[in-house]
C-alpha cells in the first residue's frame, strides 16, 4: 500500500512537470533522459513533499536556451496548478523578468534593493542594480557595454561604509565610512544608498530613512 502510494505522488509530480510517460520513467536511470528532463525530474523531487515555499538556485544553469525556455514554461504551469510560493535566484535579468514579481538585488551578501520587477527594471535607484542593467545586451544596439569597475570584494574582509563605494560612479565620503541603511520609497520600494538621503535633504519627501 505504500507502495502504491509512494508511486502513485512521484508519477503525478513528474506528470505536473509534463515528463512523457512518467510511470515509464520511473524505471529510468538518469542517464538514459536528457538535460531538461532530468533538470524537471529534480523539480518533481521539491514538489513532491507538497511545499508551501520552493527555493529554485540557478534551475536553468547548463541548459540550452530551448529547454531553458521550456523548463520555466513548465515552473509557471506548476506554481499556477499547486500555487507554491517560489523564491528565484539567477543572474539572469531576463529570467527574472519574465519568473518574477518582485525582486531583491544583493551584493556583498546584503540586500541593495527590492521592490517590484517593473519598476525596478524601469527605475533603478541603487548604483549597482543601476550598473547592472546597464551591463545587460541590448538588441540593435551599437553602444559599447557598460561595465563594472574594479572586482567584487572580499566578503571576510569587506569595505568599510557602502561595500559598493570603491567600485560607485556616485561615491561620496559619507559612502566610505557610513553604512547606509534602508531607504523606503513608493509602492514598497526599499534601497540602501546615500544618495536617496541627498535626494530626502533636497526635495523635501523623496525618500525616508527606515533603519
Amino acid at each position: 500500500m505504500v507502495d502504491s502510494t509512494r508511486e502513485r505522488i512521484v508519477t503525478e509530480a513528474l506528470r505536473l512537470l509534463r515528463i512523457p510517460s512518467p510511470r515509464e520513467r520511473l524505471q529510468n536511470y538518469p542517464h538514459q533522459m536528457s538535460g531538461g528532463m532530468r533538470q524537471r525530474v529534480v523539480g518533481g523531487i521539491a514538489i513532491s513533499c507538497l511545499p508551501k515555499l520552493i527555493i529554485a538556485d540557478e534551475p536553468t544553469t547548463a541548459l540550452d536556451a530551448t529547454i531553458q525556455a521550456q523548463y520555466l514554461a513548465h515552473l509557471k504551469d506548476l506554481q499556477r496548478q499547486t500555487n507554491v510560493a517560489m523564491i528565484f535566484v539567477s543572474h539572469d535579468f531576463g529570467i527574472v523578468a519574465r519568473m518574477c514579481d518582485r525582486v531583491a538585488v544583493m551584493y556583498a551578501g546584503k540586500i541593495v534593493e527590492q521592490g517590484s520587477v517593473r519598476e525596478l527594471f524601469y527605475d533603478p535607484k541603487h548604483p549597482y542594480t543601476q550598473a547592472l542593467l546597464g551591463s545587460v545586451p541590448k538588441i540593435g544596439s551599437k553602444e559599447p557595454l557598460s561595465t563594472i569597475p574594479g572586482q567584487p570584494p572580499n566578503l571576510a574582509d569587506l569595505p568599510s561604509g557602502c561595500h559598493f563605494h570603491p567600485r560607485c560612479l556616485y561615491v561620496m565620503p559619507r559612502c566610505t565610512t557610513e553604512e547606509p541603511g534602508d531607504f523606503s520609497l513608493d509602492h514598497g520600494r526599499v534601497a540602501k544608498c546615500w544618495l536617496l538621503d541627498s535626494m530626502t535633504a533636497e526635495e523635501g519627501n523623496h525618500g525616508r530613512a527606515t533603519s
